[in-house]
C-alpha cells in the first residue's frame, strides 16, 4: 500500500525552520501569513511581547470577492500595509509561513510593498 504524504506536516516542518531564524520585534514586527485552499490571511507580530499589532484576512465582512485567488491575496496585502501604517509600522520581517514564496504568498508580499510596507 503506498501511503500519502501529510503535505501540512511538510510544511509546519519548513515553518519551524524558517522560524528559528526569524522573529519579531517592536522595532521590526513579523508579517506571518497563513494560506488555505479558501482563503488567505496575514498577522503582523511583535514576538518579543506575543502580541498581534494588526490582522487582514479574506474572512472579514467588509472583504468582497472571492477569498482563494491573487487579486485577493494583494488585496489582503494592501490591507494590511494601511492598518501597519496607521499604527505606526513601516518595515517588517516577511514569514512566509512554511509555504513557497510563489502564487497566492508572493501577491500578498507585494500587496503589502504596494501599501508601504518595507521588507
Amino acid at each position: 500500500m503506498v501511503s500519502r504524504i501529510d503535505s501540512n506536516k511538510q510544511r509546519l516542518k519548513r515553518h519551524k525552520r524558517v522560524r528559528a531564524k526569524i522573529s519579531g520585534t517592536a522595532a521590526k514586527p513579523r508579517l506571518a501569513v497563513y494560506r488555505s485552499n479558501a482563503n488567505i490571511s496575514a498577522q503582523i507580530i511583535d514576538d518579543v511581547k506575543g502580541v498581534t499589532l494588526v490582522s487582514a484576512s479574506t474572512l472579514e465582512k467588509d472583504f468582497e470577492g472571492i477569498g482563494s485567488n491573487k487579486a485577493a491575496a494583494r488585496q489582503v496585502g494592501k490591507t494590511i500595509a494601511e492598518r501597519a501604517a496607521a499604527k505606526g509600522i513601516t518595515e517588517i520581517v516577511f514569514d512566509r509561513g512554511g509555504y513557497l514564496y510563489h502564487g497566492r504568498v508572493s501577491e500578498l508580499a507585494d500587496g503589502a510593498r504596494e501599501g508601504g510596507l518595507k521588507f
